[in-house]
C-alpha cells in the first residue's frame, strides 16, 4: 500500500486515479466521523462529498508534516464540514445553566460501539456538537466557545447535559438488557 505522502504526491500532480484511491481510501473514516455528528445517512454522505470537494481544491497548498498528517487534515475537514451542516440546518440552543450533577455513573465499556453511536446520535444537537468536539476531537471547552460563538460556560454546561444524557440512555440500555 503506498504511503499517503506518496499518495500525496500523485494527486498534486494531477494522477487522476491518485484521486480515486486518495477517496476510497479515506472515506470510511470521513464518513464514521460525520456520523459523529450527523445522524442521517444522506445528510453526512453530502457533508462527506463536500469534504472531498474541499480536499481537492486545497490539496496544491496542502504542506504535511509526516505520515498522518493528510488523514489529519481529512478528519479536521470532515469536522468543520459537519459543524457548518449542523448550523445551518438544525436548530440549536444553548443554555448558560450548570446542570445538576449526574446521580449515576456507569461502565461504558458494556455498550456494543455501534450502539454507544446510536445514543450520541439521539443527543440534540448542540449537545452532540459540543461532546464530540470535547471528547473526540479533544478541544478545550474555551476552544469551542470560540468555534461555536458561545460563552466557555455554555460549552461545560452543554457537555456536562450530554453527558447526563448518555448516563441516562446507558443506564436503561443496561436494565433492558441486563449485561
Amino acid at each position: 500500500m503506498e504511503t499517503e505522502l506518496e499518495l500525496l504526491t500523485a494527486v498534486k500532480a494531477g494522477d487522476r486515479q491518485a484521486m480515486r484511491r486518495l477517496y476510497e481510501r479515506f472515506k470510511g473514516y470521513a464518513t464514521s466521523i460525520g456520523h459523529r455528528y450527523i445522524p442521517d445517512n444522506d445528510d453526512v454522505d453530502d457533508v462527506v462529498q463536500d469534504t472531498f470537494i474541499s480536499i481537492f481544491t486545497a490539496i496544491g497548498r496542502f504542506e504535511p508534516n509526516g505520515e498522518g498528517a493528510l488523514k489529519a487534515w481529512i478528519g479536521r475537514t470532515v469536522v468543520n464540514k459537519s459543524l457548518d451542516f449542523i448550523k445551518k440546518h438544525e436548530r440549536i440552543s444553548f443554555t448558560d445553566k450548570m446542570p445538576e450533577q449526574a446521580d449515576e455513573e456507569t461502565e461504558l465499556e458494556r455498550i456494543p460501539p455501534e450502539v454507544m453511536s446510536r445514543m450520541i446520535a439521539q443527543l440534540p444537537p448542540g449537545y452532540r456538537m459540543i461532546l464530540n468536539l470535547y471528547v473526540f476531537e479533544r478541544c478545550s471547552h474555551s476552544e469551542i466557545a470560540k468555534r461555536l460563538g458561545i460563552k466557555e460556560n455554555s460549552s461545560t454546561s452543554q457537555y456536562a447535559r450530554a453527558k447526563q444524557m448518555l448516563i441516562k440512555m446507558i443506564n436503561d440500555y443496561i436494565r433492558r438488557h441486563e449485561i
